[in-house]
């Protein structure tokens, strides 16, 4: 049977696929009380696609904390500037849920991120560069995950951008939330499939 996903995927294919971002509504928190607020709400959320950005740093010896973290669902975000933040109870509850799936892309170096702006035990995170390989897909880069799995690309172009910044821009917005909507995604498909072979 022939699979049902490529194993991988070339950058010029990659680049002939349309241009998505995320469609939904963005909430960007930028208090301790707005991040309480939405993240109390968020412990009803079985599952969150996830991220984080940091502010990079073009200086060595220089480092900064994780600037944002993004929690997405297929069509709400939500933006954690956590710089002006912190980690807020009920925050650090989410992450700490089993019973709350956070799916990201090779997450372990984000948790340990956030764990060094304020501790908590995490639980309930899935690798999607672990999770795929069960799907036959070697790719273990998200753009090239998303293309393979949901068959169009996402822009990459704020990576390096100032997360940090008084005000994120319509673009950086875009950006971090399209890069945890698309771990949802990848994740809400794969298993789809999942239970399509089961019920053959």
């Amino acid at each position: 049977m022939r699979p049902m996903f490529d194993s991988s995927i070339s950058k010029d294919n990659l680049n002939l696929l349309p241009l998505q971002k995320f469609p939904g509504d963005i909430h960007i928190l930028n208090t301790p009380a707005e991040a309480e607020a939405a993240a109390a709400s968020l412990l009803r959320e079985p599952l969150l696609g996830f991220d984080t950005e940091t502010r990079p740093s073009f200086t060595r010896g220089t480092s900064y904390s994780v600037s944002l973290l993004q929690l997405a669902t297929h069509d709400q975000a939500w933006l954690f500037r956590l710089h002006h933040t912190g980690l807020t109870p009920s925050l650090k509850e989410v992450l700490s849920s089993p019973d709350i799936l956070k799916i990201g892309n090779s997450p372990n170096q984000d948790v340990a991120g956030l764990r060094k702006v304020s501790a908590f035990e995490p639980g309930g995170f899935i690798d999607l560069q672990v999770f795929v390989n069960q799907f036959g897909i070697d790719d273990n880069a998200l753009a090239k995950i998303t293309g393979i799995v949901l068959g169009f690309r996402i822009s990459k172009a704020q990576q390096l951008s100032n997360w940090e910044a008084p005000v994120l821009n319509r673009s950086q917005q875009d950006y971090a939330s399209t890069d945890a909507w698309v771990c949802y995604e990848i994740y809400k498909k794969l298993t789809a499939v999942v239970d399509f072979r089961k019920n053959q």
